[in-house]
């Protein structure tokens, strides 16, 4: 049998295999982030492919926080109820789900009172897009991640993941291209860290020793002037001498060219998966708790290569899953042939049509079809 087929514990957690689904925006909630009823299905239909363990899409902390429209929130007890179904439509078909907490930081959508904040201000063409957080602000969002970590606990969700990672709110404030601060939050790479250290250490204290508690994190961020492999694997010792139990790999941001988090082209070649491999092994010479890694997987080989050898003690996988959610299970029953995903990246595209998360290629070989047929059949 596969190593990516064994069974594995994450802080008590039973995982049935290596196999992560990578948070993923699904803009399947309301306006005030309760979800609907595409999202439940979603997340049944990643529990029946046999995915490990689903990763929510990144659900918002605090209002400001907010990354997108139609986005998952857990802002506030009044969204309890809705995430319990949430976890339930994974857990009724055998899954484990964990849900992701993030800020958007400077990339926030809100106005107003809830514009966006961030490590410092940013202004374009003498507009202020974000201002800088105040000592204050910064502790009320450490809070605000503990609330939401206390929400997830009585929403019966199994793990919960701090997103660090993609140029997010804790992410910049680690990255020296985007925290320009002087006090106690900027400069060093121990003040930068600072924020994302309080913010584990809060939830910690909220959720107790036995709950798990990851962390996605870039490997780099690909910008000049941006966070380093080294010093990540230095902060990854922080955390993981703090008790952290888990950490995804991931790199870049939205701002990193043709180094964003989420390539396009990696189908043409093998040899463009596992975007971070590099990273991963440098991380598991020093950082000893498991490590996830995700970024551009579609090959079972690749995946098997990287588990076996010692990289990664998981894969994480995020566009195979949105063209194919029973990718896992097809893979575990035999058939071992690549993913139907093509890495093009226009999933991503149908977002900013307003739209639920899909698939924008196979809907179009969907209506292909179903208009042959219908000709077919005058």
């Amino acid at each position: 049998m596969s190593r990516l087929f064994e069974s594995t514990k994450i802080n008590g957690m039973d995982i049935k295999n290596r196999f992560v689904r990578s948070a993923t925006h699904e803009a399947m909630a309301g306006l005030d982030g309760r979800v609907n009823d595409q999202l439940l299905d979603c997340m049944a239909k990643l529990a029946l492919g046999e995915v490990g363990l689903v990763i929510t899409g990144h659900a918002h902390v605090t209002r400001e926080g907010q990354a997108g429209p139609r986005q998952m929130g857990i802002y506030s007890d009044a969204m309890i109820d809705s995430l319990k179904q949430v976890a339930s439509a994974v857990h009724e078909h055998g899954g484990l789900v964990a849900v992701q907490l993030a800020h958007a930081g400077k990339n926030g959508i809100g106005k107003d009172e809830y514009a966006p904040l961030g490590p410092s201000d940013v202004i374009v063409d003498g507009i202020k897009k974000a201002s800088a957080m105040t000592v204050d602000e910064i502790e009320r969002t450490v809070n605000a991640f503990g609330d939401a970590a206390q929400r997830a606990v009585k929403s019966g969700f199994d793990a919960v993941q701090i997103h660090a990672a993609h140029g997010y709110l804790l992410s910049q404030f680690l990255s020296p291209f985007y925290n320009q601060r002087d006090d106690a939050y900027g400069g060093t790479l121990e003040n930068r860290a600072k924020f994302l250290v309080q913010v584990y250490e809060e939830i910690r204290q909220r959720v107790g020793q036995s709950f798990p508690v990851l962390v996605k994190i870039n490997s780099e961020d690909f910008l000049e002037g941006g966070i380093t492999v080294k010093e990540i694997i230095t902060v990854c010792h922080m955390l993981e001498d703090r008790g952290m139990d888990a950490i995804e790999m991931s790199g870049g941001t939205f701002e990193s060219g043709k180094l964003i988090p989420s390539r396009a082209g990696t189908s043409k070649s093998e040899e463009r998966e596992a975007y971070y491999k590099k990273a991963a092994e440098d991380f598991k010479k020093k950082i000893k708790i498991p490590l996830i890694l995700v970024g551009g997987f579609l090959s079972f080989n690749i995946a098997q290569e990287v588990v076996t050898s010692g990289i990664a003690d998981y894969v994480a996988l995020s566009r195979p899953l949105i063209r194919e959610p029973g990718l896992v299970k097809r893979w575990a029953a035999g058939d071992r042939k690549k993913a139907s995903c093509i890495s093009c990246n226009k999933c991503f595209s149908t977002l900013a049509m307003e739209e639920a998360l899909h698939c924008a290629v196979e809907k179009k070989e969907s209506l292909k079809k179903e208009k042959g047929a219908n000709h077919g059949s005058k």
